[in-house]
């Protein structure tokens, strides 16, 4: 009986086998982040039961989302977005090039010895590498001593505990997350593809904005995902390095848990939180299609033009 005579009698196919194998992965995703999600959101909807409670869910209601979003919880969340998106746009600017000149320019035999250096410091504890630049920045640390031997800064200037130090120690814990996906998308820029843009009259600009760029932009955009979204709650690095100046949601929302025992305004403020974050990738998203399809547009227009003109001449399209 031949293979596919013995898969139609056990009445399993390649599609079938495919579905198990994805059944502990649907599994994980279910218990670890599906249901606590629910929990949360669940939540959400109780109240804070005493002075020494938790949350009480006997009586329902949307009152906490109210409180969540009040004046002192939008002025926080604006400063996580400013910082959110500052620290992606750096990690995409020093990427990019990073990645290019990785997947391009260093020879095979060192490529991935490079790489691994890349992710050395991320295989460090998330607490310790920001503990390490507390240290850096401190008022009598390397870096402030420094700068002030090079009469750079004065004798009061402190970098810790600042909005800057912040947007420093959150590019450093997350770039290489945005170097990974980019420089695994660059990778298939071959040299013939290079050669070929060459040969049909691109300088080097024109060959980074026509051939890179397209090829890399699947690793930018999960790049970005890869970034954008945990750096929004991200709360470690803003109560090593920022202090009040640093402020971001995820520290308003570990102290409702923690210090004020408030797991249902706590909750609120953690389901805002991922809905804002969706919506804004949502909507960058759109932007980028939108952006994409007139850019793809403009590029028709030259070749539909050339095609018009042979047709009316008689002569053929360069290829």
């Amino acid at each position: 009986m031949s293979r596919v005579a013995r898969t139609r009698t056990s009445g399993r196919g390649p599609r079938g086998s495919s579905t198990l194998l994805a059944v502990p992965g649907g599994i994980w995703m279910l218990v670890f982040f599906i249901v606590p999600i629910l929990v949360v959101v669940w939540y959400s909807f109780g109240q804070k039961p005493g002075l020494y409670g938790t949350h009480d869910n006997s009586v329902l209601s949307l009152d906490r989302y109210g409180e969540a979003l009040s004046g002192a919880f939008l002025l926080t969340f604006s400063n996580t977005l400013q910082i959110a998106v500052i620290g992606t746009l750096i990690c995409v600017l020093i990427a990019v090039p990073f990645s290019y000149w990785l997947a391009v320019k260093v020879t095979p035999k060192w490529r991935y010895v490079v790489l691994a250096l890349v992710l050395v410091p991320y295989w460090t504890n998330f607490l310790i590498r920001t503990l390490g630049w507390q240290i850096l920045l401190a008022p009598e640390g390397p870096v402030t001593v420094l700068l002030r031997q090079l009469g750079l800064v004065d004798a009061a200037f402190s970098m810790l505990y600042t909005k800057g130090a912040v947007q420093l120690g959150v590019v450093y814990n997350y770039l290489p997350l945005m170097i990974l996906p980019i420089f695994v998308a660059m990778e298939r820029l071959t040299p013939a593809l290079r050669e070929a843009s060459k040969d049909l009259g691109a300088g080097r600009w024109g060959t980074f904005r026509q051939v890179t760029l397209p090829l890399a932009a699947p690793g930018i955009v999960g790049g970005v995902v890869l970034v954008f979204i945990p750096l929004m709650g991200d709360y470690i690095t803003a109560q090593v390095l920022g202090g009040a100046k640093g402020n971001m949601v995820g520290q308003m929302i570990a102290g409702q848990f923690q210090q004020g025992q408030n797991w249902a305004l706590g909750s609120a403020m953690s389901v805002t939180l991922i809905l804002i974050t969706l919506l804004s990738v949502v909507l960058v998203g759109a932007v980028g299609i939108v952006c994409g399809a007139i850019l793809r547009a403009r590029r028709r227009l030259p070749i539909e033009r050339a095609a018009a003109t042979a047709a009316r001449t008689g002569t053929e399209v360069p290829a």
